[in-house]
């Protein structure tokens, strides 16, 4: 009974000791967090939190092309291999809201010095007008009216989006 006892407390005491050693290089032999040997630290790592609003796309490999035969031998559609890296995509379209979001803040921060940067931000509503159609409403009232504050902002080209989405990281990281 006290032998078991002692054999008990002294693993309980092997493992404590244990963790309190200091973590090792496996390219030097150092001791991290040891200011005897320069004192390098190596941080705890926390997986990254998911920003409101986002979901995680797993990155891949994927054959790109044509992958059956091709019987008329055009060659326009090489298959051929290709890697994506893992990203963060909205769960839902940018809506009318957040778009209005993202004006208010370039409006806030810019428009004193730099009017150019809000007006290059304002989506084209003209993309509307279409011949034989009515769709003047659409035009005028489709991003600012409350009845479309949660449809998908329209009328935004590639760098706008783009634009939008660094500002959209910089908030999210700010929290």
């Amino acid at each position: 009974m006290n032998h078991s006892r002692n054999i008990a407390l002294l693993t309980v005491a092997a493992a404590v000791l244990s963790g309190c050693q200091f973590e090792k290089s496996g390219a030097t032999g150092w001791n991290y967090n040891d200011s005897k040997n320069g004192g390098f630290e190596k941080t705890e790592f926390a997986d990254q939190e998911t920003g409101p609003g986002l979901i995680l796309v797993e990155g891949g490999q994927f054959t790109m092309g044509r992958v059956t035969d091709d019987l008329r031998h055009e060659w326009d559609m090489i298959p051929r291999t290709v890697t994506v890296s893992s990203f963060y995509m909205d769960e839902v379209e940018v809506t009318n809201f957040y778009w209005l979001e993202y004006l208010y803040w370039l409006d806030r921060v810019f428009a004193a010095d730099y009017p150019e940067i809000y007006k290059k931000a304002l989506p084209d509503t003209l993309v509307w007008r279409s011949k034989l159609a009515f769709n003047e409403p659409y035009v005028e009232y489709y991003l600012r009216h409350p009845a479309y504050r949660d449809y998908p902002v329209v009328g935004v080209n590639w760098l706008q989006a783009n634009d939008y989405c660094a500002w959209r990281t910089d908030r999210v990281n700010e929290i």
